[in-house]
């Protein structure tokens, strides 16, 4: 342990005079309008205030504030659908994900839309039994914060332009630890140390506060720690609102307030749990559909209450003025017919955007021999084979191949379209289910492998689908569901070129495809264009450059599986299953493109600093192959000898640059106490002297990085 510690020092946020005094005359309007409509509102005007689709006060002129979820856009017909966020946090692109969310804005003010329950900004805990790993960007606080605050950024605008008519108004859930469970169940509770809770949780959180001025937080449905989120005033009013300064609203996740009753058993009756969850800080009760039986922001169960005890008209009057200053940094009252949400519309600028980003979403997991791309002029037929190779809906229906909280877009384009239309007629393409995604029939087998007989090549898409994955939908193990893998072992007895192409929202125990089939692509869900996304890049279009987010466990007793850890036991057992590989079948970081890159040996400007100070690190990328790629160039950083234990390393810096063949770029990140710093034994922010070891690669397997050493001092 050390005896010399340096504590971080503490930097007050210093505005131009000028701004400030816009700023301050700007709120005090506000603060003004909402005193003097406040002082007109009766009880029941106030109450009605607090849910999450108020009707407009016509008396009062007070407007509506329509909300939707736009997790990967709007979750409404006619919508842009985008890659499902565990595949927009495979491109490691902050900068893709905010001009996404800027798109998404601009569609749900076109449609009246002016409040949405996203992002998702849990952090996975590596445990893919939770169905919800799909909604959110994967295992690691720093990846998740830089995507949170580019989503919201991008969803509310900044500066001048924050809630402006081209910006919404964003959503940070759920608040906290949600996916932290013992059994992998969507609500389960959450029982972890103060110190996990603030190295992985609330990062992302406190980034969505402090840098993007993220103006709602919605809580998670658990209880953590014993007390239910929803009542929990520490995590509500100290940490949110005292320590980090959080000034906007919070709101329920649904039906939660009641489920202080209904649910955790601590509240006896639906107006207790109204009451604890106003006074803990929740503004606005989401119930979706309004069921009676469910809501607890209403005058049937609070009236009474309120009116016997007037001192708690306090906390009421606390949440309607903080719904209502949204209302007018939205432009709200000056806008007309609030209660209307128009058509949806999807432009061809977003359905290209959403292509885009589909491509960089796409991570190539294994190519032996290099089996992709495929060349046009050497096959003349392929074999597209299995349950998530194409999917039909009747009109209006929902699309199961693009992830929870999808909307109904204009079109989906299949691998089985897209490939169709890439081919053009040139290369025979011979299509079979084979199975059908959850059911144990083999019938469509022999179509299948007469399919494959007949062809060159062979494609098999597999994985799953909202009906396998999503909220609501955790499993117990996590090998393809039905006979997909007799299916895959089926048609690569017939010795052919086999390809797979996975198409779903965890990561699975693929060991049979990750052994014997020599390319494999994972694609997650891409959205409306994923035909076309993963035609490009099977053909060699477009070459992959997306990187896992998320660590493959080999088996389900291995979880959970992520590569953040701390030291192992060092006696005999060396930290190590005695009869299995303890390590990820396939690593946080991981993907393979069709070139090569080669890193430098890392460079420090300083090699010795103060704590107070920074030092620079860079690394030369040379892309040492013959076509253009990106690769994403991915900083992690340990504190050899610290007062307390740490995780063996963690990701504090990364950017994805693109190369054409034979170009080298150098990559550099800055190191200072804010990605230097640890959790003291008394919880408080330090960087402590000593040595620290900055790794730089491709991945966070071992072999990927290379190492420099800096001393703090």
């Amino acid at each position: 342990m050390k005896n010399l510690v340096c504590y971080l020092p503490v930097f007050a946020l210093m505005v131009g005079c000028s701004m400030k005094s816009v700023e301050g005359e700007s709120m005090s309007v506000i603060d003004k309008k909402v005193s003097q409509l406040m002082s007109q509102m009766t009880l029941e005007d106030k109450i009605a205030e607090l849910t999450q689709d108020a009707p407009p006060n016509e008396r009062l002129g007070i407007p509506m504030m329509q909300y939707s979820e736009c997790l990967h856009g709007l979750w409404l017909p006619g919508s842009t659908v985008y890659p499902q966020a565990i595949a927009l946090g495979s491109t490691w692109d902050p900068e893709a994900i905010r001009e996404m969310t800027e798109a998404i804005a601009k569609e749900a003010r076109a449609a009246n839309l002016t409040h949405c329950y996203s992002p998702n900004l849990d952090v996975i805990s590596g445990d893919a039994r939770y169905g919800r790993v799909e909604e959110s960007y994967g295992e690691d606080p720093y990846l998740v914060s830089r995507m949170g605050v580019a989503f919201i950024e991008g969803l509310q605008g900044t500066g001048e332009e924050q809630f402006d008519e081209n910006h919404i108004l964003a959503t940070a859930k759920h608040y906290v630890a949600y996916p932290e469970n013992r059994r992998g169940i969507n609500g389960g509770f959450t029982d972890i140390s103060e110190r996990r809770l603030f190295e992985v949780f609330l990062p992302p959180f406190e980034a969505a506060v402090k840098e993007a001025k993220v103006g709602c937080i919605m809580p998670g449905h658990q209880d953590l720690n014993g007390i239910p989120c929803h009542m929990n005033t520490w995590l509500l009013q100290d940490i949110l609102r005292d320590d980090w300064g959080f000034d906007g609203f919070i709101v329920s996740d649904n039906n939660d307030v009641s489920r202080l009753n209904l649910m955790h058993f601590i509240a006896k009756n639906r107006t207790e749990a109204a009451v604890m969850g106003l006074q803990a800080g929740v503004d606005m009760d989401l119930v979706i559909g309004k069921d009676p039986a469910n809501s607890a922001y209403i005058m049937k169960v609070l009236g009474d209450t309120l009116k016997s005890n007037p001192e708690l008209v306090q906390y009421v009057d606390e949440s309607v003025s903080r719904i209502l200053k949204m209302k007018y940094k939205l432009g709200l009252f000056d806008q007309k017919d609030t209660n209307v949400v128009k058509e949806v519309i999807s432009t061809t600028e977003s359905q290209e955007l959403a292509l885009e980003l589909a491509k960089k979403s796409v991570v190539l997991l294994k190519n032996e021999g290099e089996l992709l791309p495929l060349n046009k002029d050497k096959i003349n037929s392929i074999a597209l084979i299995g349950p998530n190779a194409h999917e039909e809906v009747p009109e209006g229906g929902r699309y199961t191949l693009m992830g929870g909280y999808s909307g109904i877009p204009p079109y989906y384009t299949s691998l089985l379209e897209g490939l169709t239309d890439k081919v053009d007629g040139q290369i025979k393409i011979n299509y079979a289910e084979g199975c059908k995604l959850n059911s144990d029939s083999k019938a469509g087998f022999a179509a299948a492998i007469a399919a494959a007989k007949k062809s060159d090549v062979v494609i098999l898409a597999v994985g799953g689908s909202t009906r396998t994955c999503g909220e609501g939908t955790d499993r117990d193990d996590l090998d393809l569901v039905g006979v997909q893998n007799e299916l895959v072992e089926e048609i690569h007895k017939l010795g052919k070129p086999v390809i797979v192409v996975l198409i779903n929202g965890r990561p699975l125990t693929i060991n049979y495809i990750a052994e014997n089939i020599p390319a494999v692509i994972e694609s997650w869900y891409l959205g409306m264009r994923s035909g076309d996304a993963l035609a490009d890049v099977i053909f060699g279009d477009y070459n992959p450059g997306g990187k896992l987010t998320v660590s493959f466990p080999r088996s389900v007793g291995q979880i959970p599986v992520t590569y953040l850890e701390r030291p192992d036991f060092v006696g005999s057992g060396k930290g190590l299953y005695k009869f299995s590989d303890k390590s990820p079948l396939f690593s946080f970081g991981y993907g393979l493109s069709y070139t090569s890159f080669e890193y430098s040996e890392p460079r420090l400007n300083k090699g010795k600093i103060r704590a107070n100070e920074a030092a620079v690190v860079s690394v030369d990328i040379t892309n040492t192959g013959n076509r253009v790629g990106d690769e994403v160039v991915q900083m992690y950083i340990r504190d050899e000898f610290a007062s307390v234990g740490r995780y063996n390393m963690m990701l504090k810096g990364f950017e994805r640059v693109s190369l054409a063949p034979g170009e080298t770029k150098t990559v550099e990140f800055e190191l200072n106490a804010g990605n230097l710093f640890i959790y003291d034994k008394d919880m408080k922010k330090v960087v402590e002297p000593g040595d620290f070891t900055v790794s730089i690669g491709a991945s966070s397997r071992i072999e990927d990085l290379k190492k420099t050493n800096l001393r703090v001092y």
